[in-house]
């Protein structure tokens, strides 16, 4: 993988010559516009004037802004509105993560931006989706996973649901199923000269992502008590176990030999049987005894490098130096922050990093001047686009 600084060589990947315009929003929509100019799309990010109402950090230290030059236009404004559509007038794909109708009416709806471009693949990234009676609704992740049936599906027995951090609903679900479908909306415009719409609800992405768990359900072979299934800690030997020094082990040997590799590194001859469901409470008290008898370091050398599916649960500062993480540079330092690195990999378009979190505006002039829009010295005089110090 080729990692360069904003300073380094001009930006490649597999989307190398695919333009993006991006209208800000937060969470997911930012990511997904991330993921396109880490795999090398041109994206430009068009920014309000001042920034984001719910800004989670510094602007330079948000990783969800690296990758592309962000311009602040004011959209309430017509000649904003116009120089978007002049934006979009040279793009492949914009994205947007407004409310439903938002768009429509600033004069940036689809039909509004299809008219300038047909062949415009325009993604829209919403919680509930463009229809339906939740649709105008506010929300966040944990309400959208809620409805979609994950997150009543993850926690233990007897216990409240366990929230995943946001990663299920708006990154799993929203994010990764718009980058999906712009792309292949992108295909199929390419193919036939005709852009459509993407309509990435985060209900929606979540409900596919539980596809599995839907069929198992379906077969009989999952339950809806929670904590009672074979990937909720329903079983034993799918959990996570206590360290003699408060840290924690992951256990997942869920084939025959990797549970005798487990049982093998715990130095169990007398365990019960993987299934010998009438004994997984026995096994279940021999593993939690085992595990705590020696620090998280110790058991880590004892499956370092076995078939046991067992390792040790990381802080996310661990996870920066791991030896596994380092040799691959999952992680890397660039622009003075730990960052992840782009993913996946390709063998002939490495990904890169380019530009690095910016300020709402701080591209303004050089990346409107850089897409062919013109006067951009009289929009900003006139208060149309700001330029950030």
């Amino acid at each position: 993988m080729t990692i360069s600084g904003s300073s380094g060589p001009e930006k490649s990947g597999p989307l190398h010559g695919v333009r993006v315009v991006e209208l800000v929003g937060i969470g997911p929509g930012p990511f997904a516009a991330m993921l396109l100019a880490d795999l090398g799309a041109d994206v430009i990010r068009v920014d309000r004037p001042g920034g984001n109402a719910l800004q989670l950090g510094p602007a330079e230290k948000d990783i969800l802004g690296r990758g592309r030059p962000s311009v602040a236009i004011n959209l309430k404004d017509p000649r904003g509105v116009a120089t978007v559509l002049d934006l979009v007038e040279s793009a492949d794909i914009l994205i947007e993560g407004l409310r439903p109708g938002v768009t429509e009416r600033l004069g940036l709806g689809p039909d509004d931006c299809h008219a300038r471009n047909p062949q415009l693949v325009y993604g829209r990234m919403t919680g509930w989706g463009q229809h339906g009676p939740l649709a105008q609704t506010a929300g966040h992740d944990i309400n959208y996973i809620s409805i979609a049936g994950a997150l009543g599906a993850i926690g233990r027995a007897g216990g409240p649901p366990q929230v995943p951090l946001n990663l299920v609903g708006d990154f799993a679900g929203g994010s990764m199923y718009l980058v999906t479908g712009v792309l292949a909306a992108l295909t199929h415009a390419r193919s036939t000269g005709e852009g459509q719409v993407v309509d990435a609800a985060i209900t929606d992405g979540t409900a596919h992502l539980m596809s599995m768990i839907v069929a198992m359900q379906q077969a009989g072979g999952w339950s809806d008590r929670r904590g009672t299934n074979l990937l909720d800690t329903g079983t034993p030997f799918y959990d996570v176990f206590e360290t003699s020094d408060g840290q924690w082990m992951s256990v997942g040997p869920l084939e025959p030999q990797f549970y005798g590799a487990l049982m093998t590194g715990l130095g169990l001859t007398d365990a019960p049987g993987q299934f010998d469901v009438a004994r997984w409470d026995e096994l279940r008290t021999q593993l939690t005894e085992s595990f705590a008898s020696r620090t998280r370091a110790e058991w880590g050398q004892v499956f370092d490098g076995t078939d046991a599916c067992v390792a040790p649960v990381l802080s996310l500062t661990e996870a920066y130096a791991h030896p596994h993480n380092v040799a691959r540079g999952t992680f890397v330092e660039q622009d003075g922050l730990t960052q992840p690195a782009p993913a996946p990999r390709f063998s002939a378009t490495p990904a890169t990093l380019t530009t690095p979190p910016q300020l709402a505006g701080a591209s303004t002039i050089e990346a409107l001047t850089a897409w062919g829009i013109a006067d951009v010295d009289q929009l900003i005089a006139d208060g149309v686009a700001v330029q950030a110090d």
